[in-house]
């Protein structure tokens, strides 16, 4: 029960010569076109909607394929492209390949960066070879391959800016994020949580790659830049408000990556992401909270500092990583407008925050099997006030080391990971890709040694009891907490979504459909199944006056990693391998660009 093998858990020309002084504005007037796909995101908010109406729930069933691109390599395609006027750029996995196509000149390739990288980082990479995208300002492209490398090309002619290096593969760190720009600024985070690595976010001067700030996830004050000011729940965090929940230098390898996305509102003039699981997988081995693990962090861009923090799941047992994005939306609760933050977490709670003071507004649970928690205790007034109220049949530190923990819900891959949600201001609902997935989970003793696995456990996987799908799409309502329907999938939902205008919402399975459903009741309207599983995430832009819908398929990530590196122990894989074995019976490998058009009149 002790096997835990690394590969196993493993638009137009003026607009590309934006200035650096002006590149957030410029950034966010390009976001607000919806012609455009600039942001991996689609916009600062993390909404993932799109304006354009052209394709709609009347004439979506009528969708064909325009044209396909192959990327020439395989394994797990996550992310999607960019759409900048007439150029797309499209990345890949490993070796983190990018391409610029002219969308006006019959897709022809203008250029291609191909980074030589160590192919030792393959497999120091934690659940297949993936990336999360590009970005672009300052008429750069920003690359974060897996070695660390935070690379800037130039938009028009591929060759390389400058360079930064983000970490150090030979300790575990590796890069799977994409950057997001954000003022004179380019953010990015760390993998490596499984590892052991002191996690961190950084923000790099966008002209010259000299580092602006950069801010751990855990330890010192002045490491994870919080003040006097910084707030938990209201109240001000207090002085070594980390180092106070570690056991002596614990906090060192303590964890807490930054590999998920990035949101920003440039009213409050603040980023926001989440800081992954704590180090090791074993409870027993970390007593503590383990902050800031588990947490959203709310901090302002220009010097890093944080405004305030919500650690979801204080000491972790299960791995359940917070770093899924956080949704901006301005809506009424209660008959007051608020400025929300949304955030769906792997510990299978839908939370929303109050993003200017991080006040914890909704925790409900988005799938009903979830049952490591009775809920989150809501009053101001208690003690634990925002903390979860952990069930002692799902705790794997009371079980105790080397005691197997069965039937909890959701798995360590969460009731959604890194899949991106997306909203529609036209239905206020949020729409989730989900993992309907629980697990049996051993906790064991293991050591520390820089760049080896600090894992520390022993996971199966498997539907909840009674169930045979292990997806759900939802649609959610932030307000209230409640899911408003839902469409069961034979496996997880591991593609990121799209909303319209048009009121229709598009997601991928992970068998290769990509899915077109309506917006109001979750109807299913057209399905095509594409060269491999998806797990990118849908974008759409228009061209020439037509509008377009691209994904990328190409099966991998933690839910595909059986395929994409070929392991067949059902304990690999940290238990995927086999709670995914039937997913080679509907896909293989691939890495296509399926882009989807009307038929012309």
């Amino acid at each position: 029960m002790r096997k835990v093998l690394l590969a196993t858990f493993l638009g137009s020309a003026a607009a590309l010569a934006v200035g650096g002084a002006s590149a957030n504005d410029e950034l966010n007037k390009m976001s607000q076109n919806p012609k455009d796909w600039v942001m991996p995101t689609g916009d600062y908010a993390n909404t993932r909607y799109s304006k354009l109406n052209q394709i709609n729930a009347q004439n979506v069933g009528k969708l064909q394929v325009a044209w396909t691109f192959s990327t020439g390599v395989l394994r797990g395609h996550e992310g999607g492209p960019l759409v900048i006027g007439n150029m797309m750029y499209v990345h890949t996995p490993f070796p983190n390949k990018v391409y610029a196509i002219d969308l006006s000149n019959e897709n022809k390739i203008v250029w291609k960066y191909e980074p030589k990288q160590d192919p030792n980082v393959i497999p120091v990479m934690c659940c297949d070879t993936v990336n999360r995208g590009l970005s672009y300002g300052d008429g750069k492209i920003f690359l974060h391959q897996a070695d660390t490398t935070l690379v800037a090309l130039d938009a028009k002619s591929g060759q390389v800016a400058w360079t930064a290096k983000n970490g150090d593969p030979s300790k575990g760190e590796t890069g799977t994020s994409a950057p997001m720009v954000v003022k004179d600024k380019v953010l990015v985070g760390i993998s490596g949580g499984e590892f052991g690595v002191q996690a961190h976010m950084t923000a790099y001067d966008i002209k010259t790659g000299k580092v602006a700030w950069r801010g751990y996830s855990e330890g010192p004050d002045d490491q994870i830049l919080v003040d006097d000011k910084t707030t938990a729940l209201g109240k001000p965090v207090g002085k070594d408000s980390s180092l106070k929940t570690w056991q002596g230098d614990q906090w060192k390898i303590g964890g807490g990556a930054t590999w998920g996305w990035i949101s920003y509102d440039p009213e409050l003039n603040l980023v926001y992401y989440g800081s992954g699981n704590p180090s090791t997988w074993n409870p027993k081995q970390r007593p503590g909270d383990n902050k800031w693990s588990m947490t959203i962090w709310a901090r302002n861009p220009d010097t890093g500092v944080a405004k305030w923090v919500y650690q979801m799941t204080p000491h972790d047992e299960w791995d359940y990583d917070g770093v899924n994005e956080m949704i901006l939306s301005d809506q009424s609760i209660n008959g007051q407008a608020r400025k929300l933050l949304t955030h769906f977490d792997r510990n299978g709670l839908g939370y929303t925050l109050d993003r200017a003071t991080g006040e914890l507004l909704v925790a409900e649970k988005y799938d009903p099997k979830v049952n490591w928690t009775s809920g989150v205790d809501m009053d101001k007034n208690s003690a634990t006030y925002g903390r979860p109220k952990v069930l002692d049949t799902a705790s794997t530190d009371k079980a105790g080391e080397d005691h197997n923990v069965k039937g909890i819900c959701p798995a360590a891959l969460g009731t959604k990971d890194e899949q991106p949600a997306a909203y529609s201001p036209d239905t206020q609902l949020f729409y989730v890709p989900t993992n309907h997935v629980c697990m049996d989970y051993e906790p064991f003793k293991v050591s520390y040694t820089a760049g080896q696995p600090y894992v520390g456990a022993t996971l199966s996987m498997y539907p909840p009891q009674g169930d045979t799908n292990m997806g759900n799409f939802i649609a959610w309502d932030g307000k209230t907490g409640k899911i408003v329907w839902s469409n069961k999938e034979q496996f997880s939902v591991w593609s990121g979504a799209l909303a319209t205008a048009g009121g229709v919402v598009f997601y991928g399975t992970l068998e290769g459909y990509l899915k077109a459903v309506d917006a109001k009741t979750g109807k299913e309207l057209y399905k095509f199944k594409t060269p491999s599983g998806i797990i990118g995430n849908v974008t759409t832009y228009e061209n020439s006056g037509k509008q377009y819908v691209a994904v990328l398929s190409g099966v991998g990530g933690w839910a595909g990693i059986g395929l994409a590196a070929g392991l067949t122990d059902p304990t690999a894989g940290l238990g995927a391998v086999g709670g995914y074995a039937a997913l080679s019976n509907y896909t293989a490998l691939g890495g296509t660009l399926t882009v989807f058009s009307l038929p012309a009149n």
